[in-house]
């Protein structure tokens, strides 16, 4: 067993390297389309844990999730484009709301429905599950590590994020096939989509290689903003069981990246930022990873069947809102995978129903990722009153 921290650390980011490079290998591209590379970034230090190849009490893992959480936050949100996702308009923006508003009460009623056999503990994983169904990945960890969700409550949300979101996506996009008869039935404003070609045009993806030097910088930074936050939140009241100090840290790291991606801070996208960013948020993940056991899997089955009973709901408040607002089925389709699915796949996703618009996909699914770690840690305390 490995108990020395620098070492555990170079086997978190040998994995994670490993992981990273062979998703990008064409051969193994079919593999990793079934389970997506942060499953195994997961998964994988889980099994070192498992079979003892790393101490599971090393003081090392704790100071990853806990320090170098709020600095990736910090770079994933300094460089979002807040203005382009407003110019999406308020049906687009409304649609998305729907749904998340969707994913909230769907995981309270999933919830209710399975706590005598998962037991109440598992409130605050459902809160970050809906976290990821509202936002993404970093959502979801900020409100697992910001609400201190065990390990064995987290591991079988984590499988719960796996499977489901990808069994949901391909039933959405098999149903692009009743788009035409949808917008008919439903009287659909189409006109709506030429003025999201409008607005939103064609984001271009521009290819960013982090240079040790911007990453040093860039570092420096992300620290500097996890320290303010840290500071901040000592001061903050703190509310027993809802706001912890770290609860705070997260809180105030985020809008503190929010804000400054309203100043010309945002410019550090082209040094890398978004790329340190992730590589920092899946170091957390092998961290948390680290600390689980295979044993915490046994919840999964009910846990699975839990995840689609919140699909089902969320569906439902989408129809729901495309007949209020007499929104075409693409816009649905687009806020749901921007929800459930996230920044990877909700522009495939939107580009299927309509191959000019996957900008929409994309930008709806960042505006997730601005508001998913709020609504999960408001989705967990739904749960947490419920249950009482």
């Amino acid at each position: 067993m490995i108990h020395n921290s620098i070492l555990i650390l170079v086997v978190l980011v040998a994995i994670e390297a490993g992981v990273l490079w062979a998703a990008r290998q064409k051969f193994l591209e079919r593999w990793f389309n079934i389970l997506p590379p942060v499953f195994f970034i997961y998964f994988l230090p889980m099994l070192a844990a498992t079979f003892g190849l790393v101490d599971t009490r090393s003081a090392v893992l704790g100071y990853i999730t806990s320090n170098v959480l709020p600095m990736s936050l910090f770079l994933l949100l300094v460089t979002v484009d807040v203005r382009a996702i407003f110019r999406l308009g308020a049906k687009a923006l409304g649609m998305f709301f729907i749904g998340s508003i969707g994913v909230m009460a769907g995981t309270v009623l999933a919830f209710l429905l399975v706590k005598r056999w998962v037991g109440a503990e598992f409130g605050a994983g459902f809160g970050a599950l809906s976290a990821s169904w509202t936002g993404g990945s970093a959502n979801m960890i900020a409100v697992k590590e910001a609400l201190a969700v065990p390990d064995r409550v987290f591991l079988p949300m984590v499988v719960v994020d796996t499977i489901v979101p990808y069994v949901w996506m391909g039933l959405l996009i098999a149903a692009v096939k009743w788009q035409p008869a949808f917008d008919r039935w439903n009287g659909s404003d189409r006109a709506v989509l030429e003025d999201l070609k409008a607005r939103a045009g064609q984001l271009k993806a521009v290819e960013v290689r982090l240079k040790p030097l911007n990453g040093i910088g860039l570092l420096i930074c992300a620290l500097a903003a996890g320290w303010a936050a840290q500071s901040v939140a000592g001061l903050l009241p703190q509310v027993k069981g809802i706001l912890s100090p770290y609860a705070w840290t997260i809180i105030v790291v985020s809008v503190l990246g929010l804000g400054l991606s309203f100043t010309p801070a945002r410019k550090l996208e082209q040094a890398g930022a978004g790329k340190l960013g992730y590589w920092l948020l899946y170091l957390v993940l092998t961290a948390i990873g680290a600390k689980a056991s295979l044993s915490n899997l046994g919840a999964s089955v009910i846990l699975i069947g839990a995840g689609f009973v919140i699909i089902a709901i969320h569906l439902l408040f989408l129809l729901a809102g495309a007949r209020l607002l007499r929104a075409p089925l693409f816009l649905a389709a687009a806020a749901s995978q921007a929800n459930i699915g996230g920044v990877a796949s909700a522009p495939v996703v939107a580009a299927v129903y309509e191959p000019g618009l996957a900008s929409v996909g994309l930008l709806l699914a960042i505006m997730g990722n601005i508001v998913g770690t709020y609504l999960g840690i408001i989705c967990a305390q739904f749960c947490r009153f419920f249950s009482v």
